[in-house]
């Protein structure tokens, strides 16, 4: 359900100003309101205004921003690791880690740049190591030499390598060798051999044809090339060395003053939080005014605890909320724990308007009703009932899976309850195998009744929302949007009764009231609503006959799962039939959870919650121990 709200007005000497709101951001309760409203008229508009920041004010702002900035800063450089919470008072160590911070900084950037140029300079390392290992064998292969010159290549097309031969051939006459391997990651490289005064013109030919030799660091050029590898081993290895120091640094770095930074960074940030929000904040010579919204169960607890932290030196006062206000309100959502989960769906909504309704509670009634109608099996409720218990008790630490979770396991029940009504276990296994008999109606034969079904539901939850509808726009005093609403809902009540005669075995006399009823609530209609009133109430008609989805999805699901059965039992072996059984069943289960979820939800949003809930609210943000600002919980 929706919170309810107070306008409130907290008055206390100006010295104090920040030590109440501390406490009010520790409490958690409290949204300040920004503008100023007829409760500063009624004081006395000439006496009010806006909190001064003056100079030394500003200064400190600007002092706390820039350290803010730079610890920040200095945090994005350190591993975020768990460590132990600071014991120093974080107020009185902000002067100490405004000296140290910026040499801190420069350190950490310092080791930081080390690391990153060693990891660079490893990655490329690695890719001459791979390169060097595939070579190596080749430059063993020819004869040892010291007038030959190895040419290194790497080449992406293999049909390269017959241009790079008869290029060679051309240039050194013959007086050349050619190897190839493949590499690791796939390509191929090649290893050209000859003599040193052919190997210079060579390279120049082989980059005029786009063919280069494979890029080694300048400090490998003048090591002999069986050599190479070994040496870029050892630089290898010393980078790791070099890079495990560098880390064990800024980790020993961060195991000493990451708590002290963190623990100063949050206590900023409060600050400034509070600096911010005395903008919203007004004063006379002596005291200062805050308004803002609280939960009204919060109004008793939070004066209490004002009047004992300052010795009544602060008074907490409730204001009425004029009725120009009530779109101001700020909404937030507290319902009872088997409510709750079903915030998931309520969310995938803009928030409801203050003097509108929550979502929740009527998504907790109608959502697994509605479910447990089409997929209405045993069988099926149970398996779903295992599988959300395992999310409950399996993702304790994730609480949006939990909470499908809980969706998913009171959709089960019903699920169970309506497959017992139903006589269904697995479709017609629980009547072959465990003698299950319908109480209700078979829905593979019983189409015709299971549709009225579903269309008395249709019904009966359309007209629910019609008349939550006329409450609404009664208690934002609407009137004549309360009277077309109200004429509409009497008139889809007579059309549905006159229907319903031409069907159920009752007296023809009752048409008569009904049709009287109807030709006087029509014209009233087009008077207070127009020629668009007869128009939306077609769409009523129209929103109840969607209900008949209940009837035609639960009926696929049902023969769906008859063919599992049916073929099943014509395989021949019972293996086989198991198998294809399971499956299909598998099938028709994913099935069963995502179309019931769909449709029903569909039936909420469109043809139900559009009768009567406004959308447009101010989410409920208090001044917060943590930011500042946020999301209330009861």
């Amino acid at each position: 359900m929706i919170v309810r709200m107070s306008k409130i007005e907290i008055v206390g000497p100006k010295e104090i100003l920040y030590e109440v709101l501390t406490t009010l951001r520790a409490l958690g309760v409290l949204q300040i309101e920004a503008q100023v409203r007829e409760s500063l008229q009624a004081r006395g508009e000439g006496l009010l205004k806006t909190l001064q920041i003056d100079k030394q004010a500003l200064s400190e702002r600007l002092f706390l921003e820039e350290l803010q900035e730079k610890i920040e800063s200095i945090l994005s450089c350190l591993p975020q690791i768990p460590v132990r919470e600071s014991y120093l008072n974080p107020e009185a160590a902000m002067e100490a880690t405004a000296e140290l911070v910026d040499r801190h900084t420069a350190a950490c950037e310092e080791t930081g740049r080390a690391k990153t140029a060693a990891a660079k300079e490893l990655a490329e390392l690695e890719r001459f190591r791979t390169f060097l290992q595939a070579i190596g064998p080749l430059v063993g292969q020819v004869r040892a030499d010291s007038d030959l010159e190895f040419i290194g290549l790497e080449v992406k097309d293999p049909g390269a390598v017959e241009q790079l031969t008869i290029l060679a051939h051309r240039l050194t006459r013959g007086n050349y060798e050619i190897q190839t391997t493949s590499m690791p990651e796939g390509g191929l490289v090649a290893l050209l051999t000859t003599s040193r005064e052919l190997a210079k013109p060579l390279k120049k030919a082989l980059q005029g044809e786009r063919i280069p030799e494979f890029a080694l660091p300048a400090y490998l050029e003048e090591v002999p090339f069986n050599e190479k590898a070994e040496v870029v081993e050892s630089r290898r290895r010393e980078l790791l060395a070099e890079q495990k120091r560098l880390e064990e640094t800024l980790l020993g770095f961060a195991r000493r003053w990451l708590p002290l930074y963190r623990s100063v960074l949050d206590w900023l940030r409060g600050r400034l939080a509070l600096v911010r929000q005395s903008a919203s904040i007004y004063q006379t010579e002596l005291c200062f005014i805050v308004f803002g919204w609280m939960p009204t169960d919060q109004v008793v607890p939070t004066r209490r605890h004002l009047a004992d932290t300052f010795a009544d030196q602060v008074v907490v006062e409730e204001k009425e909320i004029l009725e120009q206000e009530l779109e101001q309100v700020p909404v937030a959502l507290k319902n009872p724990p088997w409510i709750a989960p079903f915030e998931l769906f309520a969310r995938l909504l803009p928030l409801p308007r203050y003097s509108s309704y929550d979502p929740t509670p009527f998504l907790a009634i109608f959502f697994p009703l509605f479910f447990g109608m089409i997929l209405g099996d045993l069988g099926y409720g149970a398996l779903l009932g295992l599988i959300a218990a395992a999310l409950v008790f399996g993702f304790r630490q994730r609480p949006l899976v939990g909470n499908a979770g809980k969706i998913l396991g009171i959709c089960a029940a019903y699920t169970c309850v309506f497959g017992w009504l139903y006589g269904e276990c697995f479709g017609e296994f629980g009547h072959h195998v465990l003698g299950m008999e319908p109480i209700c109606f078979d829905r593979r034969t019983a189409l015709e009744p299971m549709l009225y079904f579903a269309l008395s539901v249709g019904v009966c939850h359309v007209l629910l929302g019609l008349l939550l509808g006329v409450i609404s726009a009664v208690r934002q005093k609407k009137t004549r949007e309360a009277m077309i609403k109200l004429l509409s809902t009497v008139a889809v009540f007579c059309l549905v009764l006159l229907l319903a005669t031409f069907i159920l075995p009752v007296p023809v006399l009752l048409r008569r009231p009904l049709l009287v009823t109807l030709g006087i609530a029509v014209p009233l209609l087009l008077i207070l609503g127009g020629i668009l009133a007869p128009l939306e109430l077609l769409k009523h008609v129209g929103n109840i006959i969607s209900y008949a989805r209940i009837m035609a999805v639960g009926l696929t699901s049902v023969l769906l799962a008859h063919v599992a059965n049916e073929l099943a039992g014509l395989a021949g072996n019972i293996l086989v039939g198991m198998l294809v059984a399971v499956l299909l069943h598998a099938f028709n289960i994913v099935l069963g959870v995502f179309a019931p979820t769909i449709h029903s939800l569909r039936l909420h949003y469109v043809e139900f919650f559009s009768k009567f809930l406004e959308h447009g609210g101010r989410k409920f943000e208090p001044l917060e121990k943590n930011h500042g600002g946020g999301s209330w919980k009861a």
